[in-house]
């Protein structure tokens, strides 16, 4: 598994820059003025910090820009990064900073003289985040990064606000690592042995294998997966922080680790892709990984339906009907509208064994939603206007996008079948939102329940603001933060 950036805090020390290798971070407010850091560099290398703020290009630049002077005379460092940030900047601002200095960090060790800029533990994030890489199947690019020391005025209580940022950023990249592996290595199998290590980590972890879901009645899940090989298995993870006896909030994800579509097969172009259709689970696993490392104090459990949908002599058939845990039954239409399936089930067990607060679920479910929302955002769907209130007011304050969308029992009379209780689609029209109606006849009318179709975010072709191109790990942060600040005192 891939390790967040190794990041010190220590004191200001004035006189190190000086001598430092690698290269120096120094940071100019709005208004250009240089911070203590700053002023220092600007002497060493005869006032070019100074000629630099002065510049057209450097005015024009917008808050976590980052400068790049390399070489710079007085001064033993292979280059100075000169970052356009207030001394009191938001969030994101920070974490935009923090970014640009991981992509311009290369190899080399980094000095941030942040002195005493408040959110240094934010630039940190940041810089840890964009610093990522997905490499353990390169054979002659492995390229470890540098060192990268912070010197702030305060170091300890820097190094206390950015304890549980660490937390995140290693959930962010155990989702990252889980969706970028191919389908070859992440086998339902081995899924499920990399979640039940996390029981190092206090998690309880329990495998429900086909012999148990067959006695519970999980035929929508287990009519996913076989025609595969691999067996399908449900993984349950607990985190009992918080008070005993108190219902806990679930999270639900679709782990479908390789998705061909089955009979109902898919173009070949892109199917390469599908790797990454347990994007849903991979948040759930990174979430739960953050809660125990931090040591939250909630209770949450994290249920995660993993399976291989595949076509063969035993697959399911289009036209086929099976029954579902909660007893309704589906006909199945397009065995390519898998994960609905998945879902299903899981949701109802979840509800039934664990009777939650509150249930959020994640899946890479539908193109449709890619057609809506495009890459920006994940859909949203709900039965509670609080609980998807909470979680868009999280997940904008994490600068991850989620944007609702609306439910109705007008679009049930799309999913009617002619044999059964229902089918498992709906028609080309509205499809995000007749799967999340499909859904919603799996959740019990006193649970507050958000859907989140996360197939446009989970994992992209080209980089974002803190991520390179492939998996995001989009959720982890927001979900983190619901968490926080609702269920934990």
């Amino acid at each position: 598994m891939t390790t967040p950036t190794e990041i010190q805090f220590k004191d200001v020390d004035l006189d190190a820059v000086a001598g430092a290798a690698g290269k120096v971070v120094v940071f100019v407010g709005d208004d250009g003025k240089l911070d203590a850091g700053a002023r220092k560099v600007n002497t060493l290398t005869r006032k070019a910090v100074a000629r630099l703020v002065e510049s057209e290009t450097f005015v024009k630049k917008t808050p976590g820009d980052v400068s790049v002077m390399a070489f710079p005379a007085g001064m033993a460092a292979a280059a100075v990064l000169v970052v356009k940030l207030s001394r009191r900047p938001d969030s994101q601002d920070a974490r935009k900073a923090g970014a640009a200095l991981a992509k311009a960090q290369g190899t080399a060790d980094l000095l941030v003289m942040a002195g005493s800029i408040n959110r240094a533990d934010e630039i940190a994030l940041g810089l840890a985040l964009r610093g990522y890489k997905f490499d353990a199947h390169k054979t002659d690019e492995k390229k470890p990064g540098g060192d990268v020391t912070f010197m702030v005025s305060k170091p300890e209580v820097v190094a206390k606000s950015a304890a549980p940022m660490a937390a995140i950023a290693e959930g962010v990249f155990f989702t990252r690592d889980l969706t970028n592996e191919p389908a070859n290595v992440l086998t339902t199998n081995d899924f499920a042995a990399r979640l039940a290590a996390m029981q190092e980590l206090g998690l309880d972890v329990e495998i429900l294998e086909e012999d148990t879901l067959e006695k519970l009645g999980m035929r929508t899940l287990l009519s996913v997966g076989q025609g595969s090989d691999s067996p399908t298995k449900v993984v349950v993870m607990s985190w009992n922080g918080g008070k005993k006896g108190d219902a806990p909030f679930a999270l639900v994800g679709k782990g479908v680790v390789f998705d061909t579509g089955g009979i109902s097969l898919k173009p070949p172009a892109g199917m390469e892709d599908m790797t990454a259709d347990m994007g849903g689970a991979g948040v759930v696993a990174g979430v739960m990984r953050t809660l125990a490392l931090r040591k939250a104090k909630a209770n949450v459990v994290g249920l995660v339906g993993l399976v291989e949908n595949m076509p063969s002599g035993s697959a399911t058939r289009p036209g086929d009907v099976v029954r579902s845990m909660k007893g309704d039954t589906v006909e199945i239409i397009n065995t390519d509208a898998e994960g609905r399936l998945v879902l299903a089930d899981v949701l109802w067990y979840t509800q039934e064994r664990f009777k939650p607060s509150g249930i959020i679920n994640l899946a890479t479910l539908t193109g449709a939603i890619l057609v809506a929302l495009g890459h920006e955002n994940a859909g949203v769907f709900s039965n509670s206007d609080e609980l998807s209130a909470d979680f868009i007011k999280a997940a904008a304050a994490e600068g991850e996008g989620a944007w609702r969308l609306p439910m109705s029992k007008a679009y049930d009379e799309l999913l009617k079948s002619r044999i059964a209780d229902m089918k498992n689609v709906g028609g080309r029209n509205a499809g995000s939102i007749t799967a999340a109606q499909f859904l919603r006849r799996f959740v019990k009318d006193d649970v507050p329940w958000c859907h989140l179709d996360i197939a446009g975010t989970a994992n992209v072709k080209s980089e974002t603001a803190l991520a390179p191109a492939g998996a995001t790990g989009w959720g982890v942060m927001a979900l983190n933060r619901l968490i926080a600040d609702k269920y934990e005192g």
